[in-house]
């Protein structure tokens, strides 16, 4: 049943500014490896260490742990809720929330009870001793329902759930390498703050975690940690669930609160320096089983076998006949803003945090079609969108095509098939771009609550169609759309202005007028693209034909008459992306042309 709680002592309805933690608090680790770093920054947080009651960690939680803005903007629903690692769903509204100062347990039965107070390591490891007891660092508010199915399970990854709370933090038995006891896993979202909690307790109480008894513990001071912990928590720490800025607000708010800082929330390098002190050289396995398919005009689908390392993968790089053209963090990819009836051979490379690489996949090779579909004139991934932020504003940013983007009444915190823009009642615009418009493509979800409805596709400020959204990821294409020239595209009019909706792998094909009565361009090939030096026009026919070469902004750079095939020296050109339109008679055709 879903429970909503009234406010009752506390409203926290504004962004929330903290007071920052000194400059120069860091400064005496400065160049320390190993134990003595880790022994120096126990100094640091615990030389002015301002111990509070066990009570008051839930006035403490007001600043370090409700659902606000951040200094940068991001946030989850911004209702001033208690946040609550366990059960907080940070893509969609929460099905229940606590306000500060009530529903404080007492008894539960069931989850939406009551919140509590949850030990990140638990209390009976150090016999609910103080400080350790009232430590606001890796003591947190929890669902308590949530909080007693954890229990004092160490933290891991589970293979079958016996218990899943409403957010998917689950319980159930390990399948992590070295432990097979049962485990509790937080979602991804929270899996860096759970790690960065236990690390800071490994330095803040490394006098005496030696004694304590867990099992992730093996009962050093130095490492304190068994292996398999150790590597799950760096691995939470860097590759799963970096720190954010609302992880640096809370430990400015946790600072005041108490007086010490979470070093490894300041300073993430600290990690590795301490447990990994020798730089990791060890380089990524080469991926294989690398496949070219399901070609079209403009793409090519990739998938590969995914290499292992002996920190994690953090991305591979996509090579294009022999450039370094994209760079992705899973196995699979659709290389988009290829030429017709070319072949195409691609090569993968892995890479870890450390800059490591792996040798080259195997090559595959994969032709393009050639069905009349045009080439793609732009792309957008929205990759390059503002941080996070969950509210509605004007958000503008630099696109795949180099030009600025813009939307307005548009949140940034939302995926799709990766990041994405999320616009209410509010327009996305595309930077004006030369090359016209053949067809048109987008992927589109409502999201959190409404119905299905549309947006209004706008070129030039004529509307030449409708983009339709509902629950479900549906993907449109507006055929025949054919503007040449300039072109100023605009998604907006909403047909519900309430309705949350993610736009995501935004794309559209240049314009081309064929004429098949007298018009010889449909047989023209150029290569290579992307292109370094020479670029090779085959025209199959001797007729009159005006190359004009553009930049991304429409201005002319190249312009030459030729009469035949020919080799254009673009040395000159700077790397790029750039528009080249080929005329013979009246007509013309338009394609991307990149300069490496």
């Amino acid at each position: 049943m879903k429970k909503i709680y009234t406010l009752l002592l506390i409203i926290v309805t504004t962004t929330t500014t903290f007071a920052q933690i000194p400059s120069n608090y860091w400064d005496t680790a400065d160049g320390l490896t190993g134990f003595t770093l880790k022994t120096e920054l126990r100094d640091i947080i615990t030389a002015n260490y301002d111990q509070q009651s066990y009570g008051d960690l839930l006035t403490g939680y007001v600043s370090t742990h409700s659902d606000v803005a951040t200094s940068s903007g991001s946030q989850y629903d911004n209702d001033g809720s208690v946040l609550l690692y366990y059960t907080e769903k940070p893509t969609l509204i929460d099905s229940y929330s606590y306000n500060h100062g009530s529903m404080n347990c007492g008894n539960y039965d069931s989850e939406a009870d009551c919140y509590n107070r949850e030990h990140i390591v638990p209390q009976s490891t150090f016999g609910s001793s103080l400080p350790m007891q009232s430590d606001i660092h890796h003591v947190v508010p929890s669902d308590g329902y949530v909080n007693g199915q954890r229990g004092n399970l160490p933290f891991g990854i589970v293979g079958s759930a016996n218990y899943t709370s409403d957010n998917g933090s689950k319980r159930g038995s390990s399948v992590v390498p070295g432990y097979s006891g049962s485990v509790f896993e937080p979602i991804d979202e929270f899996k860096g703050d759970v790690a960065r909690a236990l690390l800071y307790f490994a330095v803040r109480y490394q006098n005496n975690v030696d004694t304590y008894s867990w099992d992730m513990f093996n009962g050093t001071e130095n490492q304190v940690f068994e292996t398999w912990a150790l590597d799950m928590l760096l691995d939470w720490h860097y590759n799963v669930d970096p720190v954010d800025q609302r992880e640096r607000d809370r430990n400015n708010a946790a600072y005041i609160f108490q007086n010490n800082a979470n070093p490894f929330v300041d300073h993430p390098e600290y990690a590795n320096l301490i447990w990994n002190p020798t730089p990791d050289t060890e380089a990524p396995t080469d991926p294989t089983n690398l496949v070219a398919s399901n070609p079209t005009d403009n793409s090519i689908d990739l998938t590969w076998t995914a290499s292992t390392d002996n920190i994690g993968v953090s991305s591979y790089d996509i090579y294009v006949d022999g450039s370094n053209d994209f760079n992705v963090s899973a196995s699979s990819f659709t290389v988009v803003g290829l030429d017709p009836d070319t072949n195409y051979c691609f090569t993968v490379k892995a890479k870890d945090a450390a800059g490591n690489e792996s040798e080259f996949s195997n090559q595959d090779c994969e032709t393009t079609t050639d069905n009349g579909s045009g080439s793609i004139c732009t792309t957008e991934t929205f990759e390059n969108i503002p941080a996070n932020s969950g509210s509605y504003d004007l958000r503008e940013w630099t696109g795949d095509n180099g030009l600025m983007w813009s939307a307005t009444d548009a949140r940034t915190d939302q995926t799709l098939n990766s990041r994405s823009i999320t616009v209410r009642n509010g327009a996305l615009t595309a930077p004006t771009t030369v090359g016209g418009i053949g067809d048109l493509t987008v992927t589109t979800q409502l999201v959190f609550s409404g119905s299905a409805g549309t947006f209004d596709l706008k070129v030039n400020g004529v509307s030449v169609g409708t983009i339709p959204y509902d629950t479900t990821v549906q993907t449109t294409t507006i055929n025949n759309i054919n503007v040449e020239d300039n072109v100023d595209i605009v998604f907006d009019s909403n047909s519900s202005g309430s309705n949350r909706v993610r736009f995501d792998d935004l794309s559209w094909t240049c314009y081309s007028a064929l004429s098949i009565d007298d018009f010889e361009l449909g047989s023209v090939k150029m290569h290579p693209n992307p292109v370094d030096s020479n670029l090779h026009l085959n025209l199959n026919s001797t007729i009159e034909t005006t190359v004009i070469i553009y930049t991304i902004l429409g201005k002319r750079i190249v312009s030459k008459t030729i009469h035949g095939d020919s080799i254009l020296n673009l040395e000159h050109l700077n790397q790029g992306m750039y528009i080249i339109k080929i005329t013979q008679g009246n007509s013309s055709i338009t394609r991307k042309l990149i300069k490496n």
